[in-house]
């Protein structure tokens, strides 16, 4: 994995904790957004710590990309702002997930793996700050194309995590598998012609294919 931070002290510190870490192995470090895609185009790692805010480039555009560049990098924001359109930003750029950096490094390695696995990182509480800025845009009159495809069980698993829940919590919601759950993720992705689970979500809402509290 790769961190891009442009506060020295926090990412070397972040670094150097990471590194200790069963199963994590930081390959690089950048301080800013133009160095981090050439570090990440260049060594394509499974995931990548981006801060929000930095100079030269911000994370949402080194975001943009290095999924451009590098599709199988997942993608960490990790910010001081739990801002609603900061959320919305990373979400709708590509990233699988987002953590803030008063989060513990536990929270952290444990984040990373989830996204290493296919899995989204969201907390609940973000998750309804995503749903309340969906419900704000504006919204097709119907659903058309892909999105006529979803099978009732799709809708259902594309509810549960549109409320923040992991494949594990959904798994057990329906009484299924988990790797059920996550073939049900990747038909969805496929179907909507989506990148992430966060896009899809933010689809669905939009096009009332999902209603939610």
């Amino acid at each position: 994995m790769v961190v891009v931070d442009d506060q020295e002290l926090f990412r070397r510190g972040l670094t150097m904790l990471l590194g200790i870490e069963d199963g994590i192995d930081v390959v690089g470090e950048a301080s800013n957004g133009i160095d981090g895609v050439a570090l990440v185009t260049s060594s394509a790692p499974d995931v990548v710590l981006l801060d929000v805010r930095m100079p030269k480039q911000s994370g949402i555009e080194a975001c943009v990309a290095i999924k451009e560049a590098v599709p199988t990098t997942k993608i960490i924001m990790l910010t001081v702002s739990d801002d609603e359109a900061d959320l919305y930003e990373a979400v709708k750029s590509g990233a699988s997930g987002y953590l803030l950096k008063d989060s513990s490094i536990e929270e952290v390695a444990q984040g990373i793996r989830v996204v290493a696995d296919g899995q989204s990182l969201i907390s609940p509480s973000m998750a309804a700050k995503l749903i309340d800025e969906f419900k704000t845009m504006s919204k097709p009159d119907r659903a058309t194309g892909p999105a006529l495809k979803l099978t009732e069980r799709e809708l259902e698993v594309l509810r549960f995590v549109a409320r923040g829940l992991s494949n594990r919590d959904v798994a057990a919601q329906l009484a299924i598998s988990e790797n059920t759950v996550k073939n049900h993720v990747r038909n969805i992705l496929e179907k909507l012609q989506l990148h992430s689970r966060m896009e899809a979500v933010m689809y669905a809402v939009r096009a009332k294919l999902v209603e939610l509290d």
